[in-house]
């Protein structure tokens, strides 16, 4: 699975507060609700990345944890407690 920079997607800054990331998260869902865009299959894609990115930024727990964890975030969500810390300190995500 590729790598969702989540703040990318809602178009905020990475030290945005929950607010910004709210307004941020309403007004994309308005413009790219399925509903809004029938028979566009972009608009979906679009939308479920967005629900995505809050409900990950949204969460105080789940957005420290994908600030710290990058692009392992996706795998370490995945593996859960199987997530293997000695292979991503290996290569070299200590360093981030």
């Amino acid at each position: 699975m590729e790598y969702q920079d989540y703040y990318a997607r809602l178009g905020v800054p990475r030290d945005a507060d929950p607010e910004s990331i709210k307004r941020a998260y309403r007004s994309m869902a308005r413009r790219f609700h399925p509903d809004v865009n029938p028979d566009n299959p972009e608009a979906e894609r679009v939308f479920k990345e967005i629900n995505e990115a809050y409900a990950v930024l949204s969460d105080p727990e789940k957005r420290r944890r994908y600030d710290h964890l990058g692009a392992a975030w996706q795998q370490a969500q995945s593996q859960g407690a199987h997530f293997n810390w000695s292979e991503w300190f290996r290569a070299g995500a200590s360093d981030s």
